[in-house]
């Protein structure tokens, strides 16, 4: 495995260097407010050599009198042997949480460096990174933005941390800050994408809104990887029905199906059981306790068998099956739980009963694999030394979410703009933020059905994270690039309906 040749530091502001490596400095509390450095690299992808600037820096957030009010820590990738910088596609990549650095698509998905793993995803070591083939940067120029209290981003000093928290809140100031950085970096002309992941596609759908409405920045391309709900209504029997397509899809890779289920492909099996979940499940579910007892039933047999159960531990839980429930039951007869950001790990509890895990092993392996890389990445190949903590998880509670209205800003931003395309990244053993919530979010954040001609989505045969698997790595960052490239070639046209 080839390891990163980026060399260290590169051109670099003296007085900057000084303070980034006296003693002093590595005891800071509080990132520099305004300051950033680069380097020159070049590795291959596809098999081409691109060379590139990566800049790491700190950019302001600044408060309603001009004053810089907090420190945003970055990574700007941006493809020098391509043309003119201004004419080529910048993507802003968040993370989610709400809480969570930008580490995990960082080092994990699109940039021109990976942290070092298993073809599936575990941890191994030695700890560290090397080159992605895969990386998007042969055809688009990408910044890895940290919020407030993630990775090294951090209110300045005197400033109330709290009114950075919440979904409008984030909006408005991360839109400010994109803003100053597309000013700053000259790349008006250039088009546009947000991507993010898990709470990030919550943050980037109201972005899209934000940008345009108040900003008057109109993008290309919105990605959506592992979806919230993003303000779609599906309480009730809707919310209970819509994971039983990954029940099915889980208990199938860990081969918990009856032999003629377990014989036939995802692919095939699937769209069964989605069709089952709404022509079915859900009027069931709707009917509650008068749903007739022999139908009860036959709906709890049918559910059973797709989910890997048994048919009274269905009828237990009133055809609902929680989640939690499920993570701990399916192979419970083996003394294992099972993830659920990643349905495919495996960890084992303190006591097989129960009705929840003591932990997550999905994100416990990426924890482990993850904190070391980024943190060696930026201290020793980047080279900023400091005595800040990376923070994977940031303190940012209490968030406030009492107005998610995401979708609807999604949905208004395409109405509004001809040139913006969406596309929704899941993987089908993703428990958290699962692949058929994502397909019903996008159906019906566009009621109207205008839209959907705009709108793609693609499922991996992995988690929350489908780019760990190596297979999925490669399909996944492709898929991006075709969105990309089919989104510029709409855009050839003038905007209009």
């Amino acid at each position: 495995m080839n390891t990163h040749h980026i060399p260290v530091l590169g051109l670099v502001p003296i007085a900057l260097l000084l303070a980034l490596t006296t003693p002093a400095s590595r005891a800071q509390t509080h990132p520099p407010a305004d300051s950033a450095w680069s380097a020159s690299a070049s590795t291959t992808i596809n098999g081409q050599t691109v060379e590139y600037t990566r800049e790491f820096g700190f950019q302001p957030v600044f408060g309603e009198e001009g004053q810089a009010i907090a420190a945003l820590q970055y990574t700007y990738y941006r493809r020098t042997d391509d043309g003119p910088t201004p004419s080529r596609p910048l993507i802003v990549s968040f993370n989610g949480g709400p809480g969570s650095a930008s580490l995990w698509m960082h080092i994990g998905y699109t940039s021109p460096v990976q942290l070092n793993i298993d073809p599936e995803g575990l941890p191994t070591q030695p700890y560290g990174v090397h080159d992605n083939p895969h990386s998007i940067l042969d055809v688009a120029d990408i910044v890895y933005v940290n919020p407030v209290n993630t990775g090294f981003s951090r209110a300045l000093p005197g400033v109330d941390d709290e009114q950075f928290f919440g979904v409008d809140a984030d909006i408005r100031y991360l839109a400010e800050w994109i803003h100053t950085f597309v000013s700053r970096k000259d790349r008006w002309t250039s088009p546009k994408y947000l991507i993010g992941e898990s709470y990030g596609t919550t943050r980037v759908s109201g972005l899209a809104a934000q940008l345009q409405n108040r900003h008057w920045m109109f993008l290309n391309g919105v990605i959506l990887v592992s979806p919230t709900g993003l303000g779609v209504d599906r309480d009730g029997p809707v919310r209970d029905a819509l994971y039983a397509p990954y029940y099915a899809a889980t208990a199938w890779y860990h081969g918990q199906l009856d032999a003629d289920l377990q014989e036939r492909d995802l692919d095939d099996l699937l769209p069964e059981v989605e069709e089952w979940t709404i022509s079915t499940l859900v009027p069931a579910l709707t009917r509650g306790g008068a749903l007739p007892a022999a139908e009860r039933r036959r709906i709890a047999d049918t559910l059973a068998r797709y989910a890997g159960l048994d048919a009274g531990t269905v009828l237990e839980h009133n055809l609902r099956l929680p989640t939690s429930f499920f993570w701990k039951e399916l192979l419970r007869d083996e003394g294992l739980t099972i993830g659920r950001l990643d349905s495919r790990y495996r960890g084992t509890d303190r006591q097989d009963a129960g009705v929840r895990y003591d932990h997550d092993p999905a994100l416990t392996a990426w924890n482990h694999a993850f904190a070391p890389a980024i943190n060696h990445y930026l201290r020793e190949v980047v080279g900023f030394r400091t005595d800040l903590q990376y923070n994977l998880f940031g303190p940012v509670s209490p968030w406030d979410r009492t107005s998610d209205q995401t979708g609807e800003n999604l949905r208004d931003a395409m109405a509004r703009n001809p040139y913006l395309h969406v596309l929704v990244q899941s993987g089908y053993f993703d428990g958290g933020t699962d692949y058929f919530n994502a397909k019903y979010t996008m159906w019906n954040l566009d009621p109207g059905g205008r839209l959907q001609n705009r709108m793609a989505f693609i499922g991996y045969r992995s988690g929350h994270m489908m780019y760990l698997r190596e297979e999925d790595l490669a399909t996944s960052n492709e898929d991006i690039r075709t969105f990309i490239r089919t989104s510029l070639e709409a855009a050839r046209i003038p905007a209009g309906y």
